[in-house]
């Protein structure tokens, strides 16, 4: 006697594909990539509030204690611009244009000098704050900042601490700039929404 072997899937093999691919839908929608939250369950439990900072942002480049440090450079070339410069930042904030007072955080990153016909930098910092209620928080600014413009205006993008999920912009306006040291305080108000 001949068996009938058929060419066709059997019912039974179209069955286990059907609910295999049910199971597989069914994994997929409880194991989600994203889930939507609210800001409570993640210990957020006010609502969201706008704060304004004003400090000073001290660059030292030259001389005792200096703060910020060229790191990286290209190699010479005829353009007389400093483009091409990568420096690391580890600048003074204070709520006085004198660096002698009171200490309220760092100013801690990179920014490296981009444009070949201006002072401009594309910086990328955290402002890590260390007296009072923002002690052990930080907010992050990552944008452009061409320097000899009265007023520049950058990002915040992110916050850790009391800042956590801020989002705003941070006005720098220089306050004195030294051509001979390249030494220069600037003056910065931030305004950014978070949870606290």
């Amino acid at each position: 006697m001949a068996e009938n072997h058929s060419k066709h899937p059997s019912a039974t093999s179209f069955l286990l594909i059907v609910l295999s691919l049910i199971s597989t839908l069914a994994a997929v929608e409880s194991n989600p990539f994203s889930l939507n939250l609210s800001p409570s369950s993640l210990g957020l439990k006010k609502p969201e509030k706008l704060s304004h900072l004003h400090f000073y942002f001290h660059g030292v480049v030259t001389g005792k204690n200096v703060t910020a440090v060229r790191v990286a450079q290209a190699p010479t070339t005829t353009n007389s611009s400093p483009f091409r410069a990568v420096v690391v930042i580890d600048d003074l904030l204070t709520v006085s244009p004198d660096i002698g007072l009171k200490l309220d955080g760092k100013a801690q990153g990179i920014y490296a000098l981009t444009s070949l016909t201006e002072a401009s930098l594309l910086m990328a910092y955290n402002f890590a704050f260390i007296e009072g209620k923002y002690n052990g928080s930080n907010l992050s600014v990552l944008g452009r900042n061409p320097v000899f413009s009265a007023v520049r205006e950058m990002p915040v993008i992110d916050g850790s601490g009391v800042f956590r999920f801020a989002r705003g912009y941070a006005e720098a306006k220089t306050h004195t700039f030294d051509l001979k040291t390249g030494n220069g305080v600037t003056e910065y108000n931030v305004y950014v929404f978070h949870y606290e």
